[in-house]
């Protein structure tokens, strides 16, 4: 049942990149709690554009949580304090009458702030074209739909495929590790036969990818599977070591 309900946000603050950052505290009354928290966002920056104010910059796209864009860390959780959800899928239910809501952008040294709780992710997307892809002559339609693979094969790699790239297992790691996100889109093709041809260049080449950009080392602590919107597992980070490691032999 809907109700309403009154909060105090502590937001982040944050010009650039190169800009010293801070909280900025502002009381909201009358917040239903069948409203989303991006919606809640915008009610903020609806009151900051009336006052003559900025309003605060945050990213999002679909709001279905399928894009990943919505990434807050939100009371010292990355998406918020609901479990297997992204930020847009948050409801306003989840927090109570008064209470003081802290919110951030993630925080990481791959992950440079743009401006407030917008980061750039484009990280990930360097450690993709370094080799989260395959190249294969599959002639035509039905020669590659021919190719015989297990359901349990496939299952695993679908799972694998579901990670939307978000960051929230960076945000989550102590060590700003982005292990959980390449260990999926390595095995996602690791898995499958298509991928098998260029495992041992890919392997190598997205982890060196990975430790350039600044991403922190995996000391196993499986915050990032808790805090996965998509429940990928930490097996993956198990199948990556194997990857690399025959990647090295081979070497």
């Amino acid at each position: 049942m809907e109700k309403l309900i009154n909060i105090t946000l502590k937001v982040w603050r944050q010009r650039g990149p190169q800009e010293k950052g801070a909280f900025e505290t502002h009381k909201l009354d009358g917040i239903s709690t069948e409203s989303s928290f991006l919606e809640m966002l915008d009610i903020l920056n609806e009151k900051l554009v009336n006052e003559g104010k900025e309003p605060v910059v945050f990213d999002h796209d679909c709001r279905e949580g399928i894009c990943g864009m919505c990434s807050l860390y939100i009371n010292g959780h990355p998406h918020g304090p609901d479990e297997d959800i992204t930020t847009c899928q948050l409801h306003m239910r989840k927090f109570k009458d008064g209470e003081t809501i802290t919110v951030e952008p993630w925080r990481s040294a791959g992950f440079p702030v743009i401006r407030d709780l917008m980061v750039d992710r484009k990280a990930f997307d360097k450690i993709i074209q370094a080799g989260g892809y395959v190249n294969v002559n599959t002639g035509g339609i039905p020669d590659a739909n021919a190719i015989p693979i297990s359901k349990i094969d496939a299952d695993e790699a679908m799972d694998s495929a579901s990670c939307i790239g978000c960051g929230a297992c960076v945000a989550a790691c102590k060590n700003g590790s982005a292990m959980l996100f390449v260990s999926a889109k390595v095995s996602q093709l690791a898995l499958l036969p298509q991928g098998r041809v260029e495992a041992a260049r890919r392997a190598k080449a997205m982890v060196a990818k990975m430790d350039e950009l600044g991403f922190g080392n995996c000391t196993n602590t499986q915050a990032c599977e808790m805090e996965c919107p998509k429940n990928i597992s930490i097996s993956n980070i198990a199948r990556l070591n194997r990857e690399f490691l025959k990647a090295k032999f081979k070497d």
